[in-house]
């Protein structure tokens, strides 16, 4: 089960990263991607987390996304040829967000060291 869990996950981000990039009009020069999707067992529901750049327009970006989600689930649901495919909801990606971070304070410690 594991597997085929995993295998619908990379389906499910594939499709939307390209409904997202190709049909979804956002603010202009942000980026927006799917980072990853995380479904349940019972096939019910997909958390599908995206990033966005610059970081500022999360918020914006996020209400552009829910506005959309019947378009965009509408869209999944003709893509997939699942029997049952699960509901859609966009999550913040917040490990994305403390990499950078992490990675702006070791660029600053080499900075330091030197």
């Amino acid at each position: 089960m594991e597997r085929r869990i995993e295998k619908i996950n990379s389906l499910i981000k594939e499709e939307l990263s390209k409904i997202v990039q190709k049909e979804i009009d956002f603010p202009e020069n942000t980026l927006v991607t799917i980072t990853r999707v995380e479904t349940s067992k019972d096939l019910t529901e997909s958390k599908v987390f995206f990033s966005c750049y610059p970081e500022s327009k999360f918020d914006k970006v996020l209400k552009i996304l829910e506005k959309e989600i019947y378009f965009i689930q509408g869209k999944l649901n003709k893509k997939l040829f699942l029997k049952k495919v699960p509901m859609i909801k966009f999550k913040k990606e917040k490990k994305v967000i403390e990499a950078a971070k992490i990675e702006e304070i070791l660029e600053r410690l080499k900075k330091e060291k030197k």
